[in-house]
């Protein structure tokens, strides 16, 4: 991520202390909601109007103890969160786990909703999932809808904001002495913008993107502030070792690169990386145009007849 610049005493420049930054963001899909048990909901209720199951208020009531496990004793919350009903319904079952005393702040957060899939959902939409799976998740566009680009472009809109809260003292407290570098970033929202969020910070591909799962319902997904400043998914002690990573989908890259994290300062670059190592875009382009046209040749079209 990049780091803005801000004025000195003197006039000039300096970079932000690294360790100005909260300890982590943790990402939070919301927990088991009536969509996810019954998609047919979605034909009679609007989606931001979606609720928790039983089961969900539970999941959420968990997540928040998972939290709570992980902050320190003197260590607070400041919360994002996706305004529809279900993720507002796991903020709030989470803070109960936690104490709402240790939320700084709540902040109701458009740009991290559910990705659009049109208004009330017809009987159509389970043969346009199918269609999505074969165009492929990031491009496909709902009817009405988004792609998951679209979701991309908002998520960045909301990156930057964050950025701006962590450097303009968003995270203080002066009331309790709460401190930027003792809080926890959380985000409530939903699956695949979950996913997107981590593509925009981590400067995935899409092709990284689409090899990743998303998270489960009420699953925890932690960014810990790492010896430099940067934030990294590598978390042994909160399970997030590398092979939840290779479960999660990472590669072998982009462990790689959370490694590299764990000990990088803010302004580093990681030269293994992509977008610091121009060569690799060259050297990886002919199998990835390869994978393109075997996935096209897939493809059949509505008569049933295969595509070559």
């Amino acid at each position: 991520m990049d780091e803005p610049f801000t004025l000195s005493g003197e006039g000039g420049f300096v970079r932000p202390e690294s360790w100005n930054r909260p300890k982590r963001i943790i990402l939070i899909r919301h927990a088991e909601s009536e969509g996810n048990v019954d998609e047919t909901v979605y034909q009679r209720k609007p989606d931001h109007r979606i609720e928790l199951t039983e089961k969900g208020k539970q999941q959420a009531r968990d997540a928040g103890e998972k939290l709570k496990a992980i902050l320190g004793p003197n260590e607070s919350v400041y919360a994002y969160v996706s305004p529809y009903m279900r993720t507002e319904q796991t903020l709030y079952e989470i803070g109960q786990a936690i104490g709402t005393h240790r939320v700084l702040g709540v902040r109701e957060e458009p740009r991290m909703r559910e990705q659009d899939f049109g208004n009330f959902q017809d009987v159509g939409m389970a043969e346009l999932k199918r269609e999505r799976q074969r165009f492929g998740r990031f491009f496909f566009r709902f009817p009405n809808g988004e792609s998951a680009a679209d979701v991309y472009d908002r998520v960045t809109s909301f990156r930057e904001t964050l950025r701006n809260d962590m450097h303009f003292g968003r995270f203080n407290c002066d009331v309790t002495g709460c401190r930027t570098e003792d809080c926890t970033v959380v985000i409530v929202t939903h699956g695949l913008t979950l996913r997107v969020f981590l593509m925009r910070w981590y400067k995935w591909s899409v092709e990284m993107f689409e090899r990743c799962r998303n998270a489960r319902n009420g699953e925890l997904v932690v960014m810990e502030r790492g010896k430099g400043g940067r934030y990294t998914m590598l978390n042994e002690q909160n399970g997030q070792d590398e092979e939840w990573l290779a479960k999660f989908g990472f590669n072998e890259e982009m462990i790689a690169d959370q490694v590299w994290a764990k000990d990088a300062p803010v302004d580093g670059l990681n030269s293994e990386w992509p977008t610091s190592k121009g060569q690799m875009f060259f050297d990886n382009f002919p199998g990835r145009l390869e994978r393109t046209r075997a996935a096209c040749a897939k493809w059949r079209t509505p008569s049933g007849v295969e595509i070559d």
